[in-house]
């Protein structure tokens, strides 16, 4: 027959598991019903950072409610646990270590979820490496670029950052004119042009406008146009800005000068 002491023995450590799990899904569940609460006032990325933070943060409660019961349980059975945790530190010290440009590569990447310096879908510029952010995890971030390349860059290296997705973009589209041409028509033109294309320019975020005259060219006098798009869409809406001037420049006999070479007979 199994006395008192053997049977503590033996019911303890079964306590503290089950009082571990019950802790444990307690603390999950109210972290993940938080964030769901949030959730539907959050965009897309954003729920994605929080559900990357909750993992966390689960993560780290379970090894600590882990640890706790394995501490609990050597006790229960008469194991000195202080020289054991003394010992442990000193092996944490030596593997950390060993291992801390990983654990520079976990601080910043929970410095990066935390902070939301970019997020998933951002245009960001790494190293001369520009391209959209397609994970963000604790220890990497993977940036793909336009045509497909994907960087992968370990989180400590993620100290110097272009965001072009934080705000607007500029599209700026310069139109050469030819000297003849006379100044104030040009200008009548291009506020026409403006005021046709209100409200059909893709991406835009303000009003199209005529800054004036940009540049004195060798063969041309430059006007320069610019407006407001959505971050990172500058690019498509500058290319249709230039087919639109163009069609209309021509449609007023407006000359756009071109790179012409003159060839002479040596006669």
């Amino acid at each position: 027959m199994l006395n008192n002491i053997d049977l503590k023995i033996i019911i303890q450590p079964i306590i503290y598991i089950v009082i571990g799990i019950i802790v444990y899904k307690i603390i999950k569940n109210i972290i993940i019903k938080a964030s769901h609460h949030a959730n539907k006032r959050m965009s897309e990325q954003r729920k994605q950072r929080i559900k990357t933070i909750n993992t966390l943060i689960i993560n780290i409660i379970k090894y600590i409610i882990v640890i706790i019961e394995i501490l609990a349980i050597l006790a229960n059975f008469g194991i000195n646990v202080t020289s054991l945790v003394a010992g442990l530190g000193i092996t944490t010290a030596i593997i950390g270590l060993a291992f801390q440009d990983m654990a520079k590569d976990l601080i910043a990447g929970f410095s990066i979820i935390s902070e939301g310096n970019y997020e998933i879908g951002d245009s960001i510029e790494v190293d001369g490496f520009l391209g959209e952010v397609v994970f963000i995890g604790l220890k990497t971030t993977r940036i793909r670029h336009f045509n497909g390349s994907t960087y992968i860059v370990a989180n400590r290296y993620m100290d110097k950052v272009i965001n072009y997705s934080i705000n607007d973009s500029l599209a700026i589209v310069d139109v050469a004119v030819a000297y003849e041409e006379d100044n104030e028509r040009v200008k009548k033109i291009f506020n026409k042009i403006i005021e046709d294309l209100k409200g059909k320019i893709p991406n835009a975020t303000g009003e199209l406008r005529l800054l004036g005259v940009n540049d004195l060219s060798d063969s041309s006098v430059v006007y320069r146009v610019v407006v407001e798009t959505e971050p990172t869409k500058h690019y498509e809406t500058q290319r249709f800005l230039r087919e639109e001037i163009k069609k209309r420049l021509e449609k007023e006999q407006v000359k756009i000068p071109y790179n012409q070479i003159e060839v002479h007979n040596g006669k």
